[in-house]
Formats: structure tokens, C-alpha cells, sequence
């Protein structure tokens, strides 16, 4: 029986992995692909807005296909914030994580491969996320870093606050994908839009600008703003309740 039990934990573990990884590629190669086959496509571009839509499509879309296996976290901030607002388990956090990365550049070697295929092609910044020389509106490393901080603290409010037993029930992909959308329209000009390390790495690590150099900040300042958007959420904005049963079925 203990045997069977054991098998059990593991094959869900696997489907839970195996969700996010899914679901990460799929945030890559939707999102990333979009602003490099289509952002700027001559005189059919999608642009900015395009972009934005397209992210936020990749998180609805695949919310509601496997958000229900792994809770659909695709992002490692959004993991961190989670487990701070005590609705995720702490010891699942870096296997989130490692499936995370690995779809999302799983997702972007796709991307690669199929955008190598057009004439003339050069990787450029590939989607890539950075600041001062490498954003596209050359903004400073502060402003980056306040963007991004402010902007996933923001997200990982709106995920916790959709998924709690106050909000109507099963439109969280919805608010959550058009979430991340309007972050995007925001953003993009400061930083090209992160909220998110697993994304981030991915393009960067085939781009051909310095991105790899200032991943570190793609990395820390999400993570922060996780943690910051989970403790309102936790502390000041749900007092009262158990935080444990937040958003779970009643």
C-alpha cells in the first residue's frame, strides 16, 4: 500500500512538471514569437500591442488547458509568490522552477529554429529582456528595476486576488492572461516586459546582444516584486482569513 501511495505522489509530481513545462513553452514561444516573427512585419506588423495581447493569450490559454494539473504558475516568481502566500508547497518550489526554465528554452530553441528559416536572418535581440543600451527605450537600470518590481507585485495581487473564494469562480485565466497583457503595455518600452526569470532566460540565451549579462536583474527583481505582491496579499489585503484556504474548494 505504501508502495502504491509512493508511485502515486510521483506520477502526479511528473504531471504537475510536466504541466508547467508545457505550459512555459508555450509563454516562450506564443509571446516571444510573436514579437519575433510578428511584431514588426512589414506593414501587417502587430507592434506593441500585438505583443502584449499575445503573452497574455499564452497565460489564459494554457491556464485553463493545465492550470488545473500544476495551478499553472509558468513563471518561478509567480512559484515564490505562491508558496509566501502560503497556497503552494515550499519543497516543490525548484522543481517548479527547473521545469519552468527548461520549457521556456525549449520554447525559444523552437522559436530559433523556425525564425533561422527566413532569408537574411539574424537572432538580434531576440525578444530579450534588458536596460539602459538593451531597453528598447534606453531606460536606466533603476527604472528597470522599479518596473519590474512594481509590475510583478502587482501581477502576483491579481492572481492571488482572482483565485481567492471572494472572486466569481472561473474566470481567474481570463483576469490573469489580460493581467499580464496590460503589463506588457506598459512595459515593454522600459524593460521589453519580464515579470518573469524562465522567459527571460530563455530569450536570452539566444540573443545575440549582452542580455545573458543583465539577466541577474530579470532574476532578482521579480522575484522581489513576488515576494512584496504576496505579502500585501497575505498581510493587508485578505487579514482575517486563513491564509491556507484561500482560494482553495470549499
Amino acid at each position: 500500500m505504501c508502495i502504491i501511495a509512493m508511485n502515486t505522489l510521483g506520477a502526479d509530481m511528473f504531471r504537475k512538471l510536466a504541466a508547467e513545462f508545457v505550459g512555459t513553452f508555450w509563454l516562450v514561444l506564443g509571446g516571444c514569437g510573436s514579437a519575433v516573427l510578428a511584431a514588426a512585419y512589414p506593414e501587417l506588423g502587430i507592434g506593441f500591442v500585438g505583443v502584449s495581447l499575445a503573452f497574455g493569450l499564452t497565460v489564459l490559454t494554457m491556464a485553463y488547458a493545465v492550470g488545473g494539473i500544476s495551478g499553472g504558475h509558468f513563471n518561478p516568481a509567480v512559484s515564490l509568490g505562491l508558496a509566501i502566500a502560503d497556497r503552494f508547497s515550499w519543497p516543490e518550489i525548484v522543481p517548479y522552477w527547473v521545469a519552468q526554465v527548461t520549457g521556456g528554452v525549449a520554447g525559444a530553441a523552437v522559436l530559433y529554429a523556425i525564425a533561422s528559416g527566413a532569408p537574411d536572418f539574424t537572432p538580434g535581440g531576440f525578444a530579450s529582456n534588458g536596460y539602459g543600451a538593451l531597453s528598447p527605450g534606453r531606460y536606466t537600470l533603476a527604472a528597470g528595476l522599479i518596473a519590474e518590481i512594481v509590475l510583478t507585485a502587482s501581477f502576483l495581487i491579481i492572481i492571488l486576488g482572482s483565485t481567492s473564494r471572494a472572486a466569481p469562480t472561473g474566470f481567474a485565466p481570463l483576469t490573469i492572461g489580460m493581467g499580464l497583457a496590460l503589463i506588457h503595455l506598459i512595459s515593454i518600452p522600459v524593460t521589453n516586459t519580464s515579470v518573469n526569470p524562465a522567459r527571460s532566460t530563455a530569450a536570452a540565451l539566444f540573443a545575440e546582444t549582452a542580455a545573458i549579462s543583465q539577466l541577474w536583474m530579470f532574476w532578482v527583481a521579480p522575484l522581489a516584486g513576488a515576494a512584496i505582491g504576496a505579502i500585501i496579499w497575505r498581510f493587508v489585503l485578505s487579514p482575517g482569513e486563513s491564509p491556507a484556504q484561500v482560494g482553495r474548494e470549499v
